[in-house]
C-alpha cells in the first residue's frame, strides 16, 4: 500500500530548541493515528509538518501529491462573514462557480448540522459550533488526508462529544491524524497510537496495544508513564 506520507530522519530546529528530533514515520490510507504526548512534545510541529506548513531542518517527507490535504487548528479562524460564505469561499478560490460553491457549502453545513446556521456570522457561533463549521469547510474540500491540531480542547463536554461523533463519522471516507490530550477520546477514535517527548517518537503501536498494559509497561516505559498520568 502506498504511504499518503512519508518521513525519514526529520528534524526541525526553532534557533536553539530541536523541536523533532530523528522522526521517521509512514502514515497509510485508512489510517485514524493519534498523536500524544505532554505540552512541548511536537505534536503540533509534526502536524505542521504534515501539512507542509513547517519544512524540515534536516530530513525528508514525501507526499502522494494525489491525495488533498485538509488542516484544523484548535482555534479555527473564522471569516467575518456568513458561515455559509466561510464554507464556499475555499472552493470559490479553487474554481468552483460561486454559485455552486454555495449550493455545495450547504450541503456541508447540513452534514455538520448547522443549516440553520448558514446565514449567521461565524464568528457569533459558539466554540463547538465553529470547530464544526471548520470541519465543513475542510470536509466540503473532499481531502484524502484530515489533520487536526486538539480539535476539542477548549469545548465543553456536549460540544466535545457532537466534534468526536463528526471525526468519527469523516474517518470513514478519509485518513484522520489527530492530536490530543484526552486519552478517552484516543481510544474512542485512533487505531494507532504515536506517543512523542521531547520532540522524538518513543512508542508507535495499534491503540488496543497501546493501552493494552503490558507491552507498554515492557517496552515502552515512559509512554506508560504518561497513560498512567504521571507524565504531563
Amino acid at each position: 500500500m502506498i504511504p499518503l506520507l512519508e518521513l525519514d530522519q526529520v528534524q526541525v530546529r526553532f534557533g536553539a530548541v530541536q523541536a523533532l528530533s530523528g522522526v521517521t514515520l509512514l502514515i497509510h490510507p485508512g489510517e485514524r493515528v493519534a498523536l500524544i504526548g505532554g505540552n512541548g512534545s511536537g505534536k503540533s510541529t509534526l502536524l505542521r509538518v504534515f501539512h507542509r506548513l513547517i519544512a524540515p531542518s534536516a530530513g525528508a517527507v514525501k507526499t502522494d501529491a494525489s491525495v488533498r490535504q485538509a488542516m484544523l487548528f484548535q482555534r479555527p479562524y473564522m471569516l467575518r462573514t456568513t458561515s455559509l460564505n466561510n464554507v464556499a469561499l475555499g472552493l470559490w478560490l479553487g474554481g468552483v462557480p460561486w454559485r455552486e460553491a454555495r449550493a455545495h457549502a450547504r450541503l456541508a453545513l447540513q452534514r455538520v448540522g448547522l443549516s440553520a446556521m448558514a446565514e449567521r456570522g461565524a464568528k457569533t457561533l459558539s466554540g463547538g459550533q465553529q470547530q464544526r463549521l471548520a470541519l465543513a469547510r475542510a470536509w466540503v474540500l473532499k481531502p484524502g488526508l484530515l489533520l487536526l491540531d486538539e480539535p476539542t480542547a477548549s469545548l465543553d463536554p456536549h460540544a466535545k462529544r457532537e466534534v468526536e461523533a463528526l471525526m468519527d463519522e469523516l474517518a470513514q471516507d478519509m485518513t484522520l491524524v489527530f492530536s490530543s490530550h484526552n486519552l478517552g477520546q484516543v481510544k474512542r477514535l485512533a487505531n494507532r497510537v504515536i506517543y512523542l517527548e521531547q520532540g522524538r517518537v518513543l512508542a508507535d503501536l495499534p491503540t488496543e496495544q497501546f493501552f493494552g498494559g503490558a507491552l507498554l509497561q515492557e517496552r515502552y516505559p515512559a509512554a506508560n508513564l504518561f497513560v498512567k498520568g504521571e507524565l504531563s
